[in-house]
């Protein structure tokens, strides 16, 4: 899939899911269930990726 953002939109996706990843730990650090918080380290490294994959193409688009 290939989603094409305005560079406004892209600093908002990258701003929430920015927020999304530190609530993320927060709530990792405060769960004791041993299937939820595997769960939710998933989602943490899913979203670690997604960042780092915005992050990569927000810095070619300023260097165009």
């Amino acid at each position: 899939m290939e989603l094409t953002l305005t560079v406004e939109e892209q600093e908002l996706l990258l701003n929430i899911l920015e927020q999304r990843h530190r609530e993320l730990l927060k709530e990792i650090s405060h769960t004791d269930h041993n299937d939820f918080k595997k769960t939710l380290r998933n989602n943490e490294k899913l979203i670690e990726a997604v960042l780092s994959r915005l992050r990569v193409e927000s810095s070619q688009e300023m260097h165009v």
